[in-house]
């Protein structure tokens, strides 16, 4: 869900800012580890905690009308790693309503470790959620995952169309 249908990095971006006071670039945290971008939180994930942080991510361009399109001929599941950050549960079920309300409620899997969910393709920005799939693995592009190479890397929901129309 997280950095695949939900544009996190703008957000996180804007909460180091407000919670440390530290104003970073998008640019500028290309190629770095969440630790290493954000390094002022990475022992509290106090922004992830936080109240609000995951109800008012942006929607990553394109994600809505890809997944509709995906839909057509395959059935879709939103899995997210959720329980983590227990506050995150509901903000993301109420996140998917407003922004995704043709996903029903049996298809949105909240979870701790998505190695449980087995599915033909995987599309993940976290190479830890790809490396255990049996299926065909799409890592969405992140700044996280730059030098990571072993899956097929995606730019964006254009690009996992593509992919999916030659499949």
């Amino acid at each position: 869900m997280d950095g695949v249908i939900a544009d996190v990095e703008p957000q996180l971006i804007k909460y180091y800012q407000q919670q440390y006071n530290i104003t970073i670039e998008r640019s500028a945290i290309h190629g770095l580890s969440g630790k290493e971008a954000f390094p002022e939180d990475a022992d509290s994930k106090k922004m992830l905690n936080t109240s609000g942080f995951f109800r008012t991510l942006d929607v990553m361009p394109g994600a809505v009308n890809a997944v509709k399109k995906l839909m057509e001929n395959y059935e879709v599941f939103i899995v997210s790693a959720a329980t983590e950050f227990p506050l995150s549960l509901l903000e993301k079920v109420d996140w998917l309503k407003e922004h995704f309300p043709f996903i029903e409620w049996r298809n949105v899997v909240l979870c701790g470790d998505k190695s449980i969910i087995k599915t033909d393709y995987i599309i993940d920005d976290h190479c830890k959620n790809l490396d255990f799939s049996a299926g065909k693995t799409i890592m969405f592009n992140a700044h996280h995952n730059i030098k990571q190479n072993h899956h097929l890397r995606v730019m964006n929901w254009d690009e996992i169309l593509d992919f999916f129309e030659k499949e």
